[in-house]
């Protein structure tokens, strides 16, 4: 893409962005949610072309760029498609989409743009929402929960506040810790059962859909947390590139009730 096709293509998705709030409600249909995909514009490519239909709708859990060798390719390609099925096709936001609030490596794809580009892929960025629910149990977002009172206060999350940094750098552990800690070598959010456990009741939600941590278990907490990733970025943790389907039409109790598909 020439510098001005991508400027409109900002343009264009930074309106789009603007007409939604920072919480996807999702009432009907099939959702097929979509883990990092980190440059992986094959796996991106392949989800867009097989799942992108009227009677679907798709939810791209963050970090679209570093890592993968076609992070500038990923995201254009998935901004395009937003713009061109804005009410089927969803963004949240990812870790890496927050490089102007936290400095961190690897930032191939930043690092390699100029001051311009930087500025306006930032402020495009800022504005993707941060989580999606469903009427059937789901919440799902890129890392862990926020500390807030109900579903609704995510409306008024703000990028660089303590719960985006809960939502888009949160990591879960085994313990049963309620109250959260900071990994003091990552500087990450650290949650454990007690802080799940007492999140989903406030949001009353039964099933926690993510992605951000490749070296978590694919299911945590009596199988009420999945974690997938769909990039080949981290092989030397994941080996298949793998996505949640859910039915609207069922309810969901837990992971067994989500079909899980390697693409």
């Amino acid at each position: 893409m020439t510098r001005e096709e991508i400027r409109e293509l900002l343009n264009e998705a930074e309106k789009r962005f603007g007409e939604e709030a920072n919480l996807i409600h999702l009432e009907s249909g099939k959702v097929i949610f979509v883990g990092d995909t980190h440059g992986d514009l094959e796996a991106t490519e392949k989800i867009i072309h097989k799942y992108l239909k009227p009677e679907n709708k798709l939810v791209f859990l963050g970090d679209y760029v570093d890592r993968g060798p076609d992070s500038l390719e990923n995201i254009n390609f998935l901004l395009g498609q937003k713009t061109e099925h804005p009410d089927s096709l969803y963004l949240l936001m990812g870790n890496h989409e927050g490089h102007a609030v936290v400095n961190f490596h690897p930032a191939d794809f930043w690092e390699g743009l100029d001051a311009e580009l930087h500025q306006r892929y930032s402020e495009v960025l800022f504005k993707l929402p941060l989580a999606a629910s469903t009427p059937n149990g789901i919440i799902a977002l890129h890392g862990a929960l926020p500390d807030v009172s109900r579903l609704e206060d995510i409306d008024s999350i703000k990028p660089g506040s303590i719960e985006w940094h809960q939502i888009t750098w949160g990591d879960w552990q085994e313990g049963e810790d309620e109250k959260p800690c900071i990994d003091p070598y990552t500087g990450r959010p650290q949650f454990g059962r007690g802080w799940f456990e007492k999140i989903m009741s406030r949001l009353g939600k039964n099933v926690l859909i993510r992605s951000h941590q490749p070296s978590a278990p694919p299911t945590m907490y009596s199988k009420r947390c999945l974690t997938i990733f769909t990039s080949s970025a981290y092989k030397h943790y994941i080996s298949e590139r793998t996505i949640a389907l859910v039915d609207l039409r069922r309810e969901v109790k837990s992971v067994d009730d989500i079909e899980i598909e390697i693409v």
